[in-house]
C-alpha cells in the first residue's frame, strides 16, 4: 500500500462559503456562468432517492449505502424534508443528534437504528431549486445558502431529480479554461485522522469541522481516506451491527478508522492543471485529490466545491 508524507500543521475549519461571495455579500461569479444553457431538470441527476419521514434510521442508512448522498425525505412527490449523510453520521456518534441514543435509547444500537424515524433527524428547511431554473440559479442557490444538494421541484412542487456539486462540476467544465494550477484552489492544511484512532473520534471531527472526508495517517504517512459514505456503508452494509456484540452503539463506533477507511489514494503535485485533477477524479469515481509535493508530502486537498469555485469564479 503507497503511503504519503504528512507535514503536520494545526487544523482550522474550511470557510468555503465566504471566497464565493462580495462584500456586499452577493455571488462573485464569472461572467461565462451566465451563458450556459439547459435548464435543471435536464441536468439534474436521475432517479430521485427518497424515503418517507416515518421510515427507520436504518432502511435510510440501507438505501445511502447504495451510494446516495442525500435523500429526499417525502410522502407524497413533494419535499417534506432533506437527509443527508452528514446528518446520520451526527446522529450516529458525531454530533448533537447522537444524545437521542444516549437519552432515548440507552446506546442500543438495534433501537436507534430500528425504532427512530428518519424525521427526528432530517433537514426540514430545505433550500430547492425549480426546474425551469437555469444554473446560474441553482449555483447563486448553493452558494448564498452554503449547500450543495438541491432537490430539483416542479411547478407542482413535486420532485422531479437533485443536483449536486458533481453534476455542476460536469456541467460547467465546458467553460473550463486551462491554466489553474491545484494550488491555486487547493484546501490546506488538511485535517486528517489517526488510523488507530476510534471511527467515534472521526465521525466528531468531521461534524465539528463540517468535512465529509478526512485523510487517515499511520505515523507521519498517509495511509488511506475515510468519508462519511464508508461510514454510511459500515452501518447500511449490518457491519456495525456485526462488530457490536454487546447491543451497544459505543462498542460499534470503537472500532479503529484503518479498519473503515478505503486505502486508494488518488493524488497530484500542487502544479498539476486543474483539468488533470477533474479527470483522475473522474477515472478513479471519487470526489477530492489529495495535493503532495515532489517528496509525497501532503500539501492540501481539492474537492469537487473547489473545483466548481475554480470554473465559475470571477477573476
Amino acid at each position: 500500500m503507497k503511503s504519503i508524507g504528512v507535514r503536520a500543521v494545526k487544523p482550522r475549519r474550511r470557510q468555503d462559503h465566504y471566497r464565493w461571495l462580495r462584500s456586499d455579500g452577493s455571488p462573485n461569479f464569472s461572467d461565462k456562468i451566465y451563458k450556459v444553457e439547459g435548464e435543471l431538470e435536464i441536468i439534474a441527476s436521475k432517479p430521485v432517492a427518497k424515503i418517507p419521514p416515518t421510515a427507520p434510521v436504518i432502511k435510510a442508512v440501507e438505501e445511502m449505502s447504495k451510494g446516495f448522498r442525500g435523500l429526499v425525505v417525502s410522502q407524497r412527490d413533494t419535499v417534506d424534508g432533506l437527509l443527508l449523510a452528514t446528518h446520520v453520521v451526527n446522529y450516529l456518534g458525531g454530533g448533537s443528534l447522537h444524545k437521542i441514543v444516549e437519552h432515548k435509547h440507552g446506546f442500543n444500537i438495534y433501537s436507534a437504528l430500528n425504532r427512530e424515524p428518519v424525521e427526528s433527524i432530517h433537514e426540514r428547511n430545505v433550500v430547492t431549486a425549480r426546474s425551469d431554473e437555469r444554473i446560474y440559479d441553482a449555483l447563486y442557490k448553493m452558494v448564498v445558502y452554503n449547500v450543495g444538494f438541491l432537490p430539483v421541484v416542479n411547478r407542482e412542487g413535486r420532485v422531479v431529480g437533485v443536483l449536486t456539486e458533481h453534476d455542476l462540476v460536469k456541467r460547467l467544465s465546458v467553460i473550463y479554461e486551462s491554466g489553474i494550477r491545484a494550488s491555486q484552489v487547493m484546501s490546506s492544511p488538511v485535517l486528517t485522522i489517526g488510523a488507530r484512532e476510534t471511527l467515534k473520534k472521526a465521525m466528531e471531527k468531521m461534524i465539528s469541522a463540517g468535512f465529509r472526508r478526512l485523510p487517515v495517517l499511520e505515523g507521519n504517512s498517509v495511509v488511506g481516506i475515510v468519508t462519511v459514505m464508508d461510514i454510511i456503508k459500515y452501518y447500511g452494509g449490518h457491519e456495525a451491527l456485526k462488530r457490536s456484540t454487546t447491543g451497544d452503539i459505543r462498542e460499534a463506533n470503537s472500532v479503529e478508522v484503518r479498519e473503515v477507511m478505503r486505502e486508494k489514494i488518488v493524488a497530484a503535485e500542487p502544479y498539476t492543471d486543474l483539468s488533470e485533477v477533474v479527470r483522475l477524479m473522474e477515472a478513479n469515481n471519487v470526489s477530492s485529490v489529495l495535493i503532495v509535493d515532489k517528496n509525497g508530502v501532503l500539501q492540501g486537498i481539492v474537492t469537487e466545491r473547489d473545483i466548481l469555485y475554480a470554473i465559475t469564479a470571477a477573476r
